[in-house]
């Protein structure tokens, strides 16, 4: 840096780059007199310089005339220096100096340079042309087309393209043996070159493995080792071993490993002799011959220990049961060196600039990345083996867990410590251990920041499933304080204040940790809940979406943009995304009714049916399906099926009169009024205040000339006065409970009948489940319960009453045939529960 000038604000960096010498100027020498006269003189023509000898003698007085007379006068030569060459006489040959042994002489000065004598020979006859019809040249040009193509077949391999890599793999053997003929043809059968036919099928047969074509890898790489003119083609066997790893031939997999292993130099390849081994230790591992394994992996521990053996040996002694012995590998797998450079060398560097530039680009570079990725997954082989051996090596897992954290305490890897303690209370709380799991994460309180954090963010989690919102949002203020870009204790934050009704701070919260981590996917769930819950459709819809980018198979996610897209009044969006939903849970009973219900808004009775058949199937206790059905049926003209479904019913709900009364009626529009009456009958013995039941008796008996019709006449009379007195002394209170009491009297039809003349409609509970519906969906009930309920008037009744002392005020809990309910299934929402480090598990309604 020192020889480094650095160029002030006012310097030209750029000045004279643009100045030249006029000599190097061409343009103008046609007109430069100097020029013209130098041409034309023997200044043009000089030879070239050479010096002379300083140890040189000569004699003037031998000096020829033309050079001695130059000499005498002072002429300078061509070069314009005295000549300081030879002096001969001119009665005598000059003698032999330098220059003339390079081919030069004092005689000829035009005469070329011709060492060699070859100027009388003529000019040197043209190259001769390749011939390309040789068989040679052939030879080498399907060479090289062949190595051309083993290349190709490579390189389509690892962009992913199999096939072709296939085709130029064997395109390559076909071209390499059309060139083995070709050389047989010539009898050059010594030149065959061995390494193409090597490369060409070892290529092929790896060709033939990626493609899964097994038998056609295992018959190539068989030609291979037969042939004994290919060196070190029995170190293949490995290969042929991998393949019958993968067809799950585990003992010939071990037969070929071990012939592979016999061919593998004991001293010159270590590496790839521990690498067999491990190949054997993990093939007998699937065959459960745990013993075999652990003789393998022993003997690796022993020459070339590595963590992944390690583990693999822990996971045979955790098979076996071998307590002491899982033990003491746990403490191995702690004393394998990763071969990791020192950490120090990433520290910064206060005074050295140069030290903290290099030390940007190492901390990020391809080496870095491998050396993070190494230690990562020893971590991971640590961990996993921590909670693994942890509840089979002592008496109890806390106890089991204790000891691992002061192994690990004791060894190279003291940082990981803190992460074991962090998954014991995880694993206590998988346990439903929560006063274990508080009291470990509470240790935590007052040591570093991370884990401070993190112990902040699960203590946060445990009181708000526990509805401790108050601890859980104080807990997630804690882990904000430590950690303020902790994603997940922003979640938490937004929880809590969701549940205490603040929607718009718990927004803020939720978007904030989606600035700190794109990728958080409960903060992004979340706030498209909280969106939905505001009225905001679209932006949770963009929400949803977003996550489904995230989460492709997501059956949470994907019921609520069908739920949003129905809530927006699309039909046929909130139809393709059940659907999709379906294909994903097929057996959820809830989304079935919900694309039944669909389907019943639409009009479309048959896909309805199908639908809320499969939920009935799947799920048979819900009331609303069961309704439906017996309604759809009834419409259809199948009155004794809808008797089933009404069956099942007053099964369910025993104490309604409904679900009988519409079994009776059902019998009655069939044609058996025996069964009827007998219904009737069993109705009024469980339910003797019924009005609506003893009116039907008193119909049915004088219709069918029984003298119980009297008996029955005289019990209406005394339980209409008897609802008459009712009425009385409910509309003795103050007028709003008096108001109260004729809803009330309203509600409760299904015990007196009434509901059934106001209503049309059997079910006194359904008004609630419009409103359950209108909250759930945002639309309004007025048009869906027109279409779960008609109306049940009294003139289409299939008798006539004869006797004058009989109300005739009654209906048929069924209605008329064309006017029969029509219900749907109760919609159901989301719970809109939120968690910390997953989603909620109870998303979609059971």
């Amino acid at each position: 840096m020192e020889n480094v000038h650095l160029a002030g604000e006012d310097e030209d960096i750029y000045s004279g780059f643009n100045e030249y010498n006029p000599f190097f100027d061409t343009e103008g020498l046609e007109n430069d007199e100097g020029f013209k006269q130098a041409v034309k003189t023997s200044h043009g023509r000089r030879p070239p310089m050479t010096a002379a000898r300083k140890n040189f003698a000569f004699n003037r007085a031998q000096v020829g005339t033309a050079a001695g007379n130059r000499l005498k006068t002072g002429l300078t030569s061509s070069m314009g220096r005295p000549t300081t060459g030879i002096a001969v006489d001119a009665s005598g040959a000059r003698p032999m100096t330098a220059v003339r042994a390079a081919g030069y002489s004092s005689t000829g000065r035009g005469q070329g340079f011709d060492p060699m004598n070859q100027a009388s020979k003529g000019p040197a006859p043209p190259l001769e042309m390749k011939n390309e019809d040789s068989p040679e040249e052939k030879i080498k040009q399907l060479e090289k087309q062949v190595n051309d193509l083993i290349e190709e077949s490579c390189f389509s391999n690892s962009r992913g393209e199999l096939s072709l890599a296939l085709e130029k793999a064997k395109e390559a053997g076909r071209k390499e043996r059309v060139l083995v003929r070709q050389r047989e043809q010539i009898s050059a059968t010594e030149q065959i070159n061995l390494d193409l036919t090597y490369s060409v099928l070892f290529n092929l047969a790896n060709q033939y493995e990626s493609n899964e074509m097994f038998t056609e890898a295992l018959n190539t790489y068989q030609v291979i080792t037969k042939n004994k003119m290919f060196t070190n083609a029995g170190r293949l066997k490995v290969n042929m071993g991998n393949i019958y790893y993968k067809q799950r031939n585990y003992p010939k997999a071990i037969k070929f490993y071990r012939m592979a292993l016999d061919q593998v130099p004991v001293n010159t390849h270590k590496e790839m002799r521990i690498s067999i081994m491990k190949n054997i230790g993990i093939v007998f591992v699937k065959m459960g011959q745990y013993n075999d394994a652990i003789t393998s992996f022993e003997h690796i521990m022993s020459e070339q220990p590595d963590y992944i053996t390690a583990f693999n040996l822990i996971l045979c002694y955790f098979a076996s049961g071998d307590r002491e012995k899982m033990k003491r590998t746990f403490q191995r797998l702690l004393q394998v060196d990763l071969d990791l450079e020192d950490e120090d060398k990433y520290l910064p560097h206060p005074e050295d600039k140069h030290a903290n530039m290099v030390l940007e680009v190492i901390r990020s570079d391809t080496l870095r990345e491998q050396e993070n990725e190494k230690k990562s997954a020893m971590e991971k082989c640590v961990m996993a083996a921590a909670k693994l051996i942890a509840p089979a090596i002592e008496q109890s897992f806390s106890a089991g867990f204790d000891w691992c954290v002061d192994c690990v305490k004791q060894s190279p890897y003291t940082e990981l410590a803190n992460d074991l303690e962090i998954n014991k209370a995880i694993m206590h709380l998988k346990k439903k251990d929560f006063s274990q799991a508080i009291d470990v994460l509470k240790s935590f309180e007052k040591k570093e920041s991370k884990c401070a954090s993190v112990a902040a963010v699960n203590l946060s989690f445990i009181h708000f499933l526990q509805a401790e919102y108050s601890a859980a949002e104080k807990y997630a203020e804690m882990a904000m304080t430590s950690d303020r870009y902790n994603p997940a204790a922003l979640v938490n934050k937004g929880n809590c204040l969701f549940i205490m009704g603040d929607l718009e701070k718990s927004k803020e919260f939720f978007m904030e940790a989606l600035r700190t981590e794109v990728s958080c996917t409960e903060a992004l769930y979340n706030l498209g809940l909280v969106n939905k819950k505001l009225g905001h459709l679209e932006p949770a819809l963009e929400c949803f979406l977003k996550l489904h980018a995230i989460l492709r198979s997501n059956p949470e996610v994907l019921f609520q943009i069908a739920t949003i897209y129905d809530m927006l009044e699309d039909t046929p969006q909130a139809t393709e995304w059940f659907m999709q939903l379906i294909g994903i849970v097929p057996t959820d009973p809830s989304v079935l009714s919900r694309l039944g219900e669909l389907y019943d808004n639409e009009g479309d009775k048959t896909q309805a049916y199908q639908y809320y058949f499969e939920s009935f199937r799947y799920y048979p206790s819900n009331i609303e399906i069961i309704e439906w059905l017996g309604a759809y049926y009834i419409d259809s003209q199948f009155v004794e099926k809808a008797i089933h479904y009404f069956e099942r019913a007053a099964v369910i709900q025993p104490n309604k009169v409904k679900w009988q009364l519409m079994i009776a009626s059902c019998h009655r529009r069939s044609g058996n009024y025996q069964q009827a009456l007998e219904t009737y009958k069993y109705i009024h013995k469980r339910f003797p205040d019924n009005i609506e039941c003893l009116k039907f008796l008193v119909r049915l008996c004088s219709d069918l000339g029984l003298p119980d019709a009297q008996e029955y006449a005289t019990k209406l009379k005394k339980a209409e006065k008897a609802k008459e007195l009712r009425e009385q002394r409910a509309t003795s209170g103050t007028g709003s409970r008096s108001g109260s009491a004729r809803r009330g009297v309203r509600g409760g039809g299904s015990a007196d009948g009434e509901d059934h003349q106001r209503t049309g409609s059997a079910d006194s509970g359904r008004g609630g489940s419009g409103n359950d519906s209108r909250q759930n969906s945002g639309r309004g009930s007025a048009r869906r319960s027109g279409r779960m309920r008609a109306q049940l008037p009294d003139a289409n009744g299939p008798y006539e009453v004869n006797d004058q002392n009989v109300d005739a005020s009654y209906v048929d809990p069924l209605g008329p045939a064309a006017e029969r309910p029509k219900t749907a299934a109760k919609r159901r929402e989301v719970d809109d529960d939120f968690g910390d480090e997953e989603l909620g598990d109870d998303l979609l309604p059971e």
